[in-house]
């Protein structure tokens, strides 16, 4: 998502990514469980971060130097995922091939590529290329009205050797409907497996990211994919040989004084905010949810023992913080959002993509390492 993260325009005087899109630029074209009572209403809740973790930046993995030569110099998100051969996926947004961004070819989503998976030697290398030019699927950015569409990935990950890729459609943050996509040959070539209305539990269900976990399941967490909207965050599972199947995702709600599996409606587990960019994960026996918060402006992270723990009662730690243009330090980045956990990380060697976006030469994915996450 590429408009500034504070929602305005960028430092810069530049436009939002809304703008861009809409005028177009000469584009061409058990313990933890959750508590028992009624669910918290709490905005940003009681556990804001007093105190930001240790963030270090390592390297840009795009831009003119690193993925000019691709054909793609100018693009963000940069959803990070071991494809089954080894190499490292890295899942994006708008991209475009111009001297800027706006100009040129403009493609979602996009795949680029490392051939190395390690942490310490991440490295783009390579790009999908196929059917839709470097574009993974079909996404004619069609007009309507005064605006264009697009497809923007929320989620790529892997269950049993077979990628799946979850994108939001139309219009950015207004969403027509969301699609869900597989491929069996590391994210050459995608099939599409089914759709969701934008409007399902309120809307609630467009932006979705998925935790593998070792019981069987996929756990899912959800909220509106628009920024400048308040949303509640819901929760659902579904059996990994059904991702493909709406019908199979079961809601986490509170319904006749408890909270159980298959309620007759979701429940928002973390009181309503502004939403951006989210990532949820399985990892080192635990979860972690890391997401960008609008208000106040910041990518956090929190780590619980279960999908089902209360997360109302949940430390919210700060990585990265919001900084000014050629100021930048530690963890301080001008116009940060995304913060997409880069497989391979463990809480005490933890590594994210973070997207920047602040005028039209100065957009890209980086690379952050965060110490001190517990």
């Amino acid at each position: 998502m590429t408009r500034s993260a504070d929602g305005n325009d960028v430092t810069t005087g530049g436009p939002t990514r809304r703008r861009l899109l809409k005028i177009g630029l000469g584009v061409a074209a058990g313990a933890g469980a959750i508590a028992s009572g009624a669910p918290a209403a709490l905005a940003n809740g009681p556990y804001d971060p007093t105190g930001p973790t240790i963030a270090t930046k390592l390297k840009n993995l795009s831009g003119p130097v690193e993925t000019g030569s691709l054909g793609a110099p100018w693009t963000d998100l940069g959803i990070p995922v071991l494809c089954p051969d080894g190499t490292m996926l890295f899942v994006c947004g708008d991209t475009f091939d111009g001297d800027q961004v706006g100009h040129g070819q403009w493609n979602a989503p996009v795949g680029l590529r490392s051939s190395s998976a390690d942490l310490n030697n991440l490295r783009i290398d390579g790009i999908v290329r196929g059917d839709h030019g470097i574009s993974l699927v079909d996404e004619p950015h069609n007009r309507v009205g005064d605006n264009f569409t697009t497809a923007i990935p929320s989620d790529v990950f892997v269950v049993d050797g077979v990628m799946y890729m979850h994108l939001m459609r139309g219009v950015i943050y207004d969403t027509h409907h969301t699609d869900f996509w597989r491929s069996t040959d590391n994210g050459q070539t995608w099939e599409y497996l089914c759709q969701w209305p934008a409007d399902l539990h309120g809307g609630q269900f467009q932006q979705k990211t998925y935790a593998v976990a070792d019981d069987g399941y996929c756990y899912v967490l959800s909220t509106v994919f628009n920024r400048d909207v308040e949303s509640g965050m819901l929760l659902h599972r579904v059996r990994k040989e059904s991702l493909g199947s709406p019908d199979a995702y079961e809601p986490w709600g509170y319904a006749d004084g408890g909270w159980r599996w298959n309620a007759p409606a979701p429940t928002t587990v973390l009181g309503t905010r502004k939403w951006g960019e989210l990532c949820f994960r399985a990892m080192d026996g635990k979860y972690v949810l890391t997401w960008l918060n609008m208000d106040p402006l910041s990518i956090r992270a929190m780590v619980f023992p279960l999908p089902t723990s209360d997360l109302t009662r949940t430390l919210e730690q700060a990585m990265i913080l919001p900084g000014t243009p050629g100021q930048e330090a530690a963890n301080l980045v001008a116009s940060p959002y995304g913060g997409f956990v880069i497989p391979g990380s463990t809480f005490g060697n933890f590594h994210i993509v973070v997207s920047q976006w602040y005028d039209p030469q100065n957009y890209r994915i980086m690379q952050y390492r965060i110490n001190m996450l517990s």
